[in-house]
């Protein structure tokens, strides 16, 4: 991502973290199992090789745990003054960007958790940004307040 002449940075947006913590724990919950089965069957290991099993479980729980948090964490919308640019990576190899001017903006949709999302813990929710110029449709899930987004990005856009 280049910005142009005269652009200027507004505000950078990431993922909310609250989906983040409830992914992360329930990678946990998968790999319980398998500490649970090691622990029952520690009998049958010598203590060596009990303890190198072990290791090579939490080394591979905190590998795929901190991949995940990276790709998650890379991703991000970034609100210029004369643009919105949308950075998702797929994987740490691979990246999408999607950019729209903001006088292109035909649509904006958010959707949150209802009155839930009061609370700063859940207030995220999906949003959607769509022009007519070219078709382009920016999708931000796990944003962190949506609506605030758009009444952002409506008060940076310039005047029609």
């Amino acid at each position: 991502m280049n910005l142009r002449e005269g652009e200027q940075i507004m505000k950078v947006f990431h993922h909310h973290p609250t989906p983040y913590f409830f992914n992360v724990f329930k990678f946990i919950l998968g790999f319980l199992p398998f500490f649970f089965l090691l622990f029952m069957l520690q009998d049958v290991f010598s203590v060596l090789i009990f303890y190198i099993i072990n290791l090579a479980i939490l080394f591979l729980f905190t590998f795929i745990v901190l991949y995940y948090s990276l790709v998650y964490w890379l991703d991000k919308m970034i609100i210029t003054n004369e643009r919105a640019i949308y950075i998702n990576w797929k994987t740490l190899f691979k990246r999408t960007e999607s950019e729209a001017y903001l006088e292109d903006i035909e649509d904006i949709q958010t959707s949150e958790k209802g009155i839930l999302s009061y609370f700063w813990l859940l207030d995220y929710g999906y949003f959607s940004l769509a022009t007519g110029a070219t078709k382009i449709t920016i999708v931000f899930d796990q944003a962190p307040d949506p609506e605030g987004i758009r009444q952002f990005i409506y008060h940076v856009r310039p005047s029609i």
